[in-house]
């Protein structure tokens, strides 16, 4: 495993944001969701493609809350420009769990 520094870390923006819609991404190559994630006031709402299907319906996604790196390029996906990425491990069947914090915080807190 490569080792990163501090200041490697401190380069990427992880945010709490809370997602206000979730809708099947019909022209997505794989099965995912467009989602529209609330970073608070100094970021706003950014959108994303989330492959995330297997275990979760976009009824069930809308409020929780999710972390983010939001200081990727944005990257067109299909027809969504995406400017933010939604983190997730991989479970062992190979579907990906989102990483969410487990207590409220507020909405564009940083991960240190």
């Amino acid at each position: 495993m490569e080792e990163i520094s501090w200041n490697d870390f401190m380069k990427v923006e992880l945010r709490v944001g809370r997602i206000v819609s979730a809708e099947v991404f019909k022209e997505a190559r794989k099965p995912a969701y467009k989602l529209r994630v609330d970073f608070g006031p100094e970021l706003g709402v950014r959108k994303s493609s989330a492959q995330i299907t297997a275990l979760y319906q976009p009824e069930s996604l809308v409020g929780r809350l999710v972390i983010a790196v939001v200081n990727f390029p944005k990257k067109q996906i299909g027809p969504l420009m995406s400017e933010c990425l939604v983190t997730g491990f991989h479970n062992a069947d190979g579907d990906v769990a989102l990483c969410v914090p487990d207590q409220e915080v507020p909405l564009g807190t940083r991960l240190f």
